[in-house]
């Protein structure tokens, strides 16, 4: 099933083996249909606006090339964002895997409404997989002209225990998720990679922090992400919120739910970090990035959502394919950094890593006490002394990292939570970088929807790689090998372990019962 919050909010498998098992026996069809629908909204762009003049000047000369800033703070994710809502004059696109009821979502959500109110068309499209929390809002928002919300691949009950049951009974088609995310204003301008929108991906959550990364660009990389949108958005999976929350509250009460969330965005309520407000403080706080922008050829690469869900999940999709290639082309060195992190004997055949003469694969992904997943976690488990037999370097995150303080130029969340890496980035010999949605593991090669930006640019994949090689110092993460009879040690400078650091009993012997299970495509 699709794991929580790396790549799903809800706590499905959290169960354990017992939802598992449950799953395989049921193996039944039936829920929702494919819908038809009965119109297709286009974005609305022009070449007028301002964020299409700055793209344009800004790219005049740089013969079909686009403008790139790495999004690593999770405060500027935020900001930037919120700036972007602001300097809208067109059309505002979202996709996102996750959107949370809570301090960043309602405000978001709120900047949105008031940026329909003065005639942007917004067009959100969310994932269906962790929507009961919020779908009832989106319900509410979806009454205004302005505002069009569908929900990707839904089941066909809303809340609880009926959900569970549909996502056990609709086991084939509930496991396509749209993991895709992509934030694209006017058309002109565009955000993707691994950020959900919520308060632990951007810094807000006093116990936990989602360590992540996100590319803002200018330049032809957006019309990929429009591309993107598009396809998902027209796709008979996607339903209309209308469709799915027919009992939308009484007129008056949509009324007074939309105006509350209007004065909570006025009033920035719950926010640590002040957010531009209006379109002059959000076009000065975008003309500041885009004097920093880094200009280099990059291409959007996106899964196409399946038409029919009945489609067999056996090769790899189109983001994979890209991954693929790009990793059979170097001779030197890949970097990955990746929340979760499962490859197995057959992708590693179609890498061809293990034997290639001087070329190093080195991994930074989640520690059992940084994962948000117990499960994710034993899949990855399972195939993790293959991986390192195969010569890939593993090193893992602790939950108490220093860097955590850099992340977020703020210590105040590092000193009282934790850190998990959400992070899925790969550096290719020091050239070529990606970033987006997409985590090292079987369901982003097979499952998913997914999205990744390839930028060929040594300035930014070396700065990229220098991030990640910070994470495997000593204060960060733990370094997995294997001795000389086959046993796991971790380490990090003078500590040494020979189980999971930093957990109880209990997770160790939870991951360790899940490893035996064969559900690593599923995780």
């Amino acid at each position: 099933m699709p794991s929580c919050r790396g790549s799903g909010a809800a706590p499905l498998l959290l169960s354990g083996w017992f939802l598992v098992l449950m799953t395989f026996l049921t193996g039944c069809a039936g829920g929702m249909q494919p819908l038809i629908h009965p119109g297709v909204e286009e974005a609305v762009q022009n070449d007028d606006s301002f964020l299409s003049i700055q793209s344009r000047q800004r790219l005049a000369v740089t013969n079909g090339q686009s403008g790139f800033y790495m999004l690593d703070s999770g405060h500027e994710a935020f900001l930037y964002r919120a700036a972007l809502v602001e300097a809208a004059e067109q059309s505002i696109d979202v996709q996102s895997y996750i959107w949370n009821n809570d301090a960043s979502g309602r405000y978001l959500a709120g900047r949105l409404l008031l940026a329909a109110d003065r005639g942007i068309q917004v067009r959100l499209l969310l994932d269906d997989f962790n929507a009961e929390g919020i779908g009832e809002l989106f319900a509410a928002l979806d009454t205004h002209p302005n505002i069009y919300i569908r929900l990707f691949n839904p089941a066909r009950s809303r809340g609880g225990w009926g959900r569970w049951v549909s996502f056990l009974m609709d086991f084939d088609r509930i496991n396509r998720r749209m993991h895709n995310k992509t934030f694209v204003v006017d058309g002109a301008v565009g955000v993707v990679g691994g950020r959900n929108i919520g308060d632990e991906y951007f810094g807000f959550d006093a116990d936990l922090y989602f360590r992540d990364r996100d590319v803002l660009s200018l330049g032809p990389v957006v019309n990929g992400m429009t591309d993107n949108f598009q396809a998902y958005w027209d796709n008979r999976w996607a339903y209309p919120v209308s469709v799915l929350y027919p009992d939308t509250p009484a007129e008056g009460n949509v009324v007074a739910a939309l105006d509350q969330l209007r004065r909570q965005a006025r009033a920035q309520d719950g926010l640590p970090v002040p957010a531009p407000a209006d379109s002059p403080r959000g076009r000065t706080e975008l003309v500041e990035l885009f004097d920093r922008l880094v200009v280099a050829h990059g291409e959007l690469v996106f899964d196409l959502p399946f038409e029919t869900m009945e489609e067999p999940a056996e090769t790899p999709r189109r983001s994979a394919k890209a991954l693929q290639i790009l990793a059979q082309a170097a001779s030197q060195e890949i970097l990955i950094e990746s929340a979760y992190l499962i490859l197995t004997e057959k992708q590693l055949k179609l890498l061809d890593v293990g034997d290639r003469q001087g070329l190093k694969v080195t991994a930074v992904t989640n520690s059992l006490a940084s994962n948000d997943l117990v499960t994710n976690h034993a899949g990855y488990a399972r195939w993790r002394p293959y991986m390192l037999r195969q010569g890939i370097r593993i090193y893992e995150l602790k939950p108490d990292a220093e860097a955590c303080e850099q992340w977020l130029r703020n210590d105040s969340v590092c000193a009282s939570g934790d850190a998990s890496l959400h992070t899925k980035s790969v550096v290719f010999d020091r050239s070529t970088l990606v970033v987006g949605s997409f985590n090292v593991n079987l369901r982003s090669i097979y499952l998913n929807g997914e999205t990744v930006l390839v930028i060929h640019s040594p300035e930014l994949a070396e700065a990229v790689a220098r991030d990640v090689q910070s994470l495997m110092q000593p204060g960060n993460s733990w370094e997995v090998s294997l001795d000389d009879s086959g046993d796991l040690h971790w380490r990090s400078g003078e500590e040494s372990y020979t189980s999971e650091p930093a957990v109880g009993w209990w997770r160790g012997v939870k991951s360790r019962l899940l490893s035996w299970l064969p559900i690593e495509k599923y995780l």
